[in-house]
């Protein structure tokens, strides 16, 4: 499946690993990016975000949230209708 899919983490929160994992499991490829050794692109994701908390995803423009608001989505068959509008 071709998504504009951006994930924000660190590598080592159980939250990221989470998303990374239902990710992979409906085949999405995303471009995540590690914010715990670069202050710059936690900020960038602050910014974009208004949060503070990893992992915060976006799917094509739409901001999703953390991996709660991703298991959601999934969880009432939201996502991938979600995912084939960004496509």
């Amino acid at each position: 499946m071709s998504v504009k899919v951006i994930m924000y983490s660190t590598r080592f929160c159980p939250y990221c690993v989470r998303a990374r994992g239902l990710l992979e499991s409906k085949q999405v490829s995303f471009t995540d990016i590690a914010v715990d050794e670069t202050p710059e692109l936690r900020r960038e994701m602050v910014e974009r975000s208004g949060r503070y908390t990893v992992p915060q995803i976006w799917i094509g423009e739409q901001h999703v949230g953390g991996y709660d608001d991703l298991a959601l989505l999934e969880r009432q068959g939201r996502l991938d209708t979600l995912l084939l509008q960004a496509s």
